[in-house]
């Protein structure tokens, strides 16, 4: 079973993560079928990048997030997307969405600093 995860890459004591897809079987920083994503938690809000056409791709073929993953998506709004796709919105649609979204968190990050 394909399942999305993440996995740790960065320094120690400087943890950023790749999101994944990889077979459930494979280890944490193993193995992987496509990079997805990247997060990085230690920003202030964390950094979200996602290729959500990809991660439609993988959810639509039965690939399952892990709780941590669900998470991620959740925050970036990929869910709610992921939904509203199930039920018969153009992925196009949905994609420039999720860019201007990217743009407006971007503006919002640069701005509070």
């Amino acid at each position: 079973m394909v399942r999305l995860r993440l996995r740790r890459i960065g320094l120690k004591g400087q943890p950023t993560y790749r999101i994944v897809a990889a077979d459930s079987e494979s280890p944490r920083d193993g193995r992987f079928l496509e990079i997805l994503g990247f997060y990085n938690p230690r920003t202030q809000p964390a950094t979200i990048r996602l290729k959500e056409d990809r991660v439609f791709h993988w959810m639509k073929n039965g690939a399952l997030p892990t709780d941590s993953v669900e998470q991620v998506l959740k925050a970036a709004g990929t869910l709610a997307r992921w939904e509203r796709f199930k039920k018969g919105e153009a992925v196009d649609v949905l994609i420039k969405e999720a860019a201007e979204a990217e743009a407006v968190r971007g503006a919002s990050a640069r701005t509070s600093k």
